[in-house]
């Protein structure tokens, strides 16, 4: 069977797609204050989506921004919400020294711990970026899992125009899973993509996959090839990164990966 088909099977019954679908930052303010759900539900993702895969999805985060190994750096993490990621990183920039910067609801950052060198900015990005205290630019941005939100409330050109301007010089942003219809497209017409689809579903048929359709609303090469154009016409490099193969959702998602010389 072919390798995709070998991992864990991390695909939402349609119950969870429905209630996880087209979310908000609104919604994730709400999710935030529910305590009937997981740190997972909260932010937006099933608990098989991430459950277990922490570690390995902050491995690749680390592995795409070396420069979290330095020391005394400033990092602007947009969107951290309230799951485990945020601690991981909080760890990692407090044994290295580093000034801390979440960008998030209320209701999500109350959830994060506090240090001496970490500051909480709340509000939506980039409308809270007027209150940011940020007394140099930016050595590492991150947004993970945020850009579909972004994109649903019309703000993705503004939201990446204000990644770009907050990048001090050879710094690096990673806007992190970001879903990609036609790579998930792409995927289901191969033949890994059917053995996947076969062992998820057990319907041994092939999975049906047009192309040539438009899905208004869905984030698909256009997109992402769009913000790679901007990024580089705006003076940086920029690049459309793969996710780690034993990731949950590599399969369908793509990272952006964007550094200023």
């Amino acid at each position: 069977m072919a390798e995709e088909a070998k991992r864990p099977f991390r695909v939402a019954t349609p119950e969870e797609f429905q209630r996880f679908r087209d979310l908000g930052y609104e919604d994730f303010r709400r999710l935030a204050a529910d305590p009937s759900l997981t740190t997972n539900e909260r932010i937006g993702f099933p608990d098989r989506y991430r459950e277990g895969f922490e570690d390995a999805i902050f491995a690749d985060l680390v592995a795409k921004l070396p420069a979290l190994n330095e020391r005394g750096l400033q990092v602007l993490e947009i969107g951290p919400g309230c799951g485990p990621l945020p601690h991981l990183l909080f760890e990692l920039c407090r044994d290295h020294g580093h000034r801390l910067i979440w960008v998030d609801s209320p209701e999500m950052l109350d959830q994060l711990p506090d240090g001496p060198d970490v500051t909480k900015v709340p509000g939506p990005y980039p409308q809270a970026t007027s209150s940011m205290p940020l007394d140099d630019a930016c050595n590492i941005v991150l947004a993970y899992g945020v850009f579909p939100p972004v994109f649903k409330d019309g703000d993705g050109w503004a939201f990446l125009d204000a990644v770009l301007s907050h990048l001090a010089p050879a710094g690096a942003a990673l806007i992190g899973d970001i879903p990609n219809i036609s790579k998930r497209r792409r995927f289901l017409s191969s033949p890994a993509g059917h053995a996947f689809h076969t062992a998820v579903t057990g319907d041994e048929r092939a999975p049906d996959v047009a192309f040539n359709k438009l899905e208004p609303g869905a984030i698909d090469d256009a997109v992402l090839l769009g913000m790679l154009m901007r990024a580089r016409a705006g003076g940086f490099d920029a690049y459309i990164v793969p996710q780690a193969p034993g990731l949950p959702m590599a399969n369908r998602r793509e990272d952006l990966l964007v550094t200023a010389p």
